[in-house]
């Protein structure tokens, strides 16, 4: 494994000098500037750095990541499997159990030991550009993360709050239907709930409902749920009260939280929970639900992505398995080398 020091990116944001390592969510309503990772499971590691600078994300150098290859990738559900597991998320529907639950897939792919995260990061920043793009590398603390993340989970800037729950996803907006139209107002329903816990009475509100944003090779769903804290809630009572992200999830929540425990075979980890920096001296933090994410298990010496979709009484097994494919294929080409560096970017 290569030396590599402790790093934290975020957009054109970088920060070295690794001062302490926490899981106690307290910490980021303290001082200095923070790298937060948020496993779906619950577990949280919250790195405080000494030297933050602005500097683009480097270009790809050719070599620098040394990814698996395109026929190395299985995953934790084949499609029978998957399949199956959409039509029992459906049979809980017609039960009355859930209105709608997300199923996930976990891709792992061989990866050596000298494969380094930040060098992903590079190569994703061309072929598939996100706005909560980013790295955290933690050898020594198991974590090594490379997102590209286009989903906001929670920005916070002093007292006022702010989601972005994406929900529907296409190739296009002709491919939108509507089922992810009911998909996106039930989780805003669900996100306005959960952060409603810790805002102030009256101050929750939705100011975009199912804007329509194009993604590299995708097109989402996108609402707003802006929200004032209370005087006595910080980041410890924000996270308690909107974790896991509800978009990842279901609703209702806790239902949906016990339908992925029975289907899914592997821990999800840092896809699905929250990717993001908290700078506590300011009072402004910008935490991405933690989807499009690459992360290395050195324990197992694999590379793992994340893939799902969300499961309503309108979804077709076939279709949600299509979505999965759809999410992961452009991402997966990326970091198995299906892409080649140009002078002009990526290209396939």
């Amino acid at each position: 494994m290569l030396d590599l020091p402790p790093l934290a990116r975020f957009g054109d944001r970088v920060a070295t000098g690794l001062l302490d390592v926490t899981s106690d969510p307290a910490a980021l309503d303290s001082s200095g500037f923070w790298a937060v990772c948020a496993d779906f499971e619950g577990a949280l590691t919250c790195a405080r750095f000494r030297d933050v600078r602005e500097e683009p994300v480097p270009a790809p150098v050719p070599g620098d990541w040394l990814g698996p290859a395109v026929g190395d990738w299985t995953s934790s559900l084949d499609r029978a499997a998957y399949t199956t597991g959409v039509r029992r998320i459906r049979e809980y529907i017609a039960a009355g159990a859930v209105y709608q639950a997300n199923l996930c897939r976990v891709l792992s792919a061989p990866i050596g030991a000298g494969a380094d995260m930040d060098a992903l990061t590079a190569l994703l920043a061309l072929g598939n550009p996100a706005p909560y793009a980013g790295t955290i590398r933690l050898p020594g603390h198991g974590v090594e993360i490379a997102t590209a993340s286009p989903e906001l989970f929670l920005r916070r800037d002093g007292r006022v709050v702010e989601s972005g729950p994406i929900k529907g996803t296409g190739r296009t907006e002709a491919d939108l239907l509507e089922k992810d139209f009911a998909e996106n107002v039930m989780i805003v329903d669900l996100v306005r709930n959960d952060i409603g816990r810790v805002c102030a009475t009256g101050t929750v509100t939705v100011p975009d409902l199912c804007a329509v944003e194009k993604h590299p090779g995708l097109v989402h769903l996108v609402s707003t749920v802006h929200g004032e804290l209370r005087a006595d809630a910080g980041w410890p009572e924000l996270l308690d009260a909107a974790f896991p992200p509800g978009s990842v999830t279901g609703a209702p929540k806790s239902s949906a939280l016990r339908i992925i425990d029975e289907l899914e075979t592997a821990p999800r980890g840092p896809y699905c929970g929250g990717i993001g920096w908290v700078d506590a001296d300011r009072g402004v933090g910008e935490l991405a639900v933690g989807i499009r994410t690459f992360w290395i298990d050195r324990d197992e010496g694999m590379l793992r992505f994340g893939t799902g979709a969300g499961i309503t009484w309108g979804s077709d097994p076939e279709g949600e398995w299509r979505e999965t494919e759809l999410k992961a294929s452009r991402l997966l080409a990326v970091a198995s080398g299906a892409y080649e560096v140009s002078g002009e970017g990526l290209q396939s």
